[in-house]
């Protein structure tokens, strides 16, 4: 039951996490992208501290185990530079494109989960990897007739691509520091109180940039709309999604993470066609279904495998 939980707020986070293209999107060349990730962080901290304060207190009174330079690299790869790198991204490529190069996400995962945390890889999660990666080349249009790969957009696919790189390291740092968490004599952080922290230090990294960006004239330019877009892309794309990424990590393992990440690249070609009036073909859709089919392999995976959890990575 904790496996199939996991699974669950895995989806939600990645379904969450897609829809940041998109609110990307909304907001670039309106405001600065470090302007953009201060003031959505600093709206989700808003909801975060009030909600868990009580947690945090009781965290740091109960000996929970917090892993600081571990959380400070999340807050810098998992927020702080993939939000750099897909905001500057979307300057120079489309929001549906942009979303379509982060499904390159789950098969860094997959690569790095196996490298650094001895993850193994059986022919259920490589028949699901492969399906995502498969659903991904679909939905790019490689083979629709009349597509060629344009220079104009080569600088902003490589600024996506390192928005998932950062993704995916992300990933693989929060199932390492799950790895290493609840030893006997402590209590493993909330989810809630570990998205709080990592919040507070990645709108921290944002501080300097963000004034350079003269941000108090451009907030003050922007209409009801882009004051929405940031009301989403804080509580809910940072808090909530967040949320759902830390309980969901501590209950599967880096590899079913990545098979279901591929919702992000799914979710932002979604609300590309119904928000931004932007066209899918047959093939986009069809790419879609096979991103689907790839979750649904590795939930069979672990399923069939009992949901063991690897200890490769132990606190020696």
């Amino acid at each position: 039951m904790e496996r199939w939980k996991g699974m669950l707020y895995l989806f939600g986070a990645f379904t969450l996490a897609g829809s940041s293209v998109i609110t990307g999107s909304l907001l670039n060349g309106k405001l600065g992208a470090f302007t953009i990730t201060a003031i959505s962080l600093l709206l989700a901290l808003m909801i975060l501290i009030p909600m868990c304060f009580r947690e945090l207190v009781r965290s740091f009174g109960r000996r929970a185990r917090v892993n600081w330079p571990q959380l400070l690299l999340q807050a810098a790869f998992g927020m702080f530079l993939f939000r750099m790198f897909m905001l500057f991204g979307l300057s120079h490529t489309s929001a549906a494109e942009a979303g379509i190069i982060t499904g390159a996400t789950p098969a860094l995962t997959v690569l790095l989960a196996r490298l650094v945390l001895k993850e193994p890889v059986n022919r259920f999660s490589l028949t699901g990897i492969a399906s995502t990666v498969s659903g991904i080349i679909l939905i790019q249009g490689l083979f629709s007739q009349g597509n060629s790969f344009t220079l104009q957009h080569l600088i902003g696919n490589m600024l996506v691509l390192f928005a998932a790189a950062s993704e995916s390291v992300f990933n693989i740092l929060s199932r390492r520091s799950s790895l290493r968490s609840g030893g006997p004599y402590e209590q493993p952080v909330d989810p809630a109180v570990q998205t709080t922290l990592v919040s507070a230090m990645a709108f921290l990294l944002c501080l300097v940039p963000a004034g350079f960006e003269n941000p108090l004239r451009s907030l003050a330019g922007i209409g009801w709309e882009e004051w929405l877009a940031l009301v989403w892309y804080g509580p809910f794309v940072t808090a909530l999604a967040f949320v759902l990424w830390y309980a969901g990590i501590h209950r599967c393992d880096a590899s079913t993470a990545a098979a279901f990440s591929g919702m992000m690249p799914f979710t932002a070609l979604v609300l590309s066609v119904v928000l931004l009036r932007q066209q899918a073909g047959v093939e986009q859709w069809a790419g879609g279904l096979l991103v689907a089919a790839g979750m649904v392999l590795i939930g069979v995976n672990q399923t069939r495998t009992g949901g063991k959890r690897v200890k490769a990575v132990t606190a020696d």
